[in-house]
């Protein structure tokens, strides 16, 4: 089977930055006297591991109501934007163009945009007319794994191809103060905005570090649909986010990893660095513990976490980002939970340049 490579990576952010602090402040304003366990839920924002996020809109949209209409309308500018910025740079850093793109994978599960937003910016990014579309959405966490598992698949499908995934995310805007559900406040404490693209093409790279990409493999349980996902009103999205995720890792990521090692061929030993999805500070313990990995030992994870928050799909990306930039090398798995209940997987190998 022909082997597709990683070409290019990279990561963009929206321009508002907020930090922890303020995002804490703004929600007791607004939950404060109107939802009476909301001084309990709060120490949650010190806890949380998380430093400061990016939003595509300032920290006073949040002040107001909003409605389906105006927070798509956001979607679509921010988003875009995002869009435009992670693809443009995962293909200088591939040494592409836009009109060198044969398929593009688009992941979001924020915003609704028809047509999608690959076509929203064929302009902008100079695509050809022939260009294969393959838009996914609902993947939530998971997608920005089952994304870069989808271009991988493609790649090895149509050897010579060159595809571009990009994963954007606009969680901010599913902010919602009408529910007044403890899932808004956990959600006000993670989430950001954020977008990462990737270049993937079966032709091994000259220059650079060599990323091989293996096969993705995925995991989904029965029965855990009320886990992770949106509920869908006249308002807009409203996060669904389960107390049980952090138990549910510990009891069940085990075995699903093994299964993921497995259907690579390879054992949990031959992994040098497990590459994560932190959902949050307690899901990334939760991670360590169900792989046997020493705790704080997911550094870069962490470190993802307190700089953005959880992003959502692309937040793995920034991860691998981070690990590539240390110059770590071997054998490696990506992984992520997201709505399905699903857990996510792809092996990919390392080797320095030369």
């Amino acid at each position: 089977m022909t082997t597709p490579y990683l070409h290019g990576l990279s990561t963009a952010l929206p321009p508002h930055c907020l930090s922890q602090d303020d995002v804490r402040e703004r929600a007791a304003i607004i939950f404060g006297g109107k939802y009476p366990q909301f001084d309990r839920l709060a120490k949650s924002f010190e806890t949380a591991g998380i430093d400061q996020r990016h939003s595509v809109v300032p920290i006073d949209w949040f002040s107001e109501d909003h409605g389906w209409e105006d927070r798509n309308a956001a979607f679509m500018v921010g988003a875009k934007a995002m869009y435009i910025e992670a693809a443009r740079r995962a293909l200088d850093a591939a040494g592409w163009q836009g009109a060198d793109v044969d398929c593009v994978v688009s992941v979001c599960s924020t915003g609704l945009a028809t047509p999608t937003l690959d076509a929203q910016v064929f302009s902008d990014m100079g695509f050809r007319q022939d260009i294969m579309r393959v838009p996914l959405f609902g993947l939530g966490c998971a997608g920005g794994v089952s994304g870069l598992s989808v271009a991988q698949s493609i790649a090895a499908g149509k050897p010579g191809a060159r595809v571009l995934l990009v994963v954007v995310e606009t969680c901010s805007l599913s902010f919602r103060a009408d529910r007044l559900q403890k899932a808004d406040i956990i959600a006000a404490v993670l989430f950001g905005d954020g977008s990462a693209a990737a270049c993937v093409s079966t032709e091994k790279p000259k220059n650079g570090s060599v990323i091989a990409l293996g096969q993705g493999h995925q995991t989904m349980w029965p029965d855990t649909l009320g886990i992770m996902g949106w509920d869908v009103d006249e308002t807009g999205f409203g996060v669904v986010f389960d107390r049980s995720i952090p138990g549910f890792v510990t009891e069940e990521f085990a075995e699903a990893a093994q299964g993921a090692l497995t259907a690579a061929n390879l054992t949990h030993d031959q992994i040098d660095r497990y590459v994560c999805h932190p959902g949050g500070a307690k899901v990334v313990e939760a991670i360590e513990g169900a792989l046997n990995l020493p705790q704080g030992s997911l550094v870069a994870e962490r470190e993802t976490l307190r700089a953005a928050g959880n992003m959502s799909a692309p937040t793995v990306m920034f991860v691998l980002q981070s690990v590539l930039d240390a110059g770590t090398t071997g054998q490696m798995m990506a992984c992520a939970l997201g709505p399905g209940f699903t857990a996510s997987f792809l092996p990919f190998q390392v080797e320095a340049a030369a």
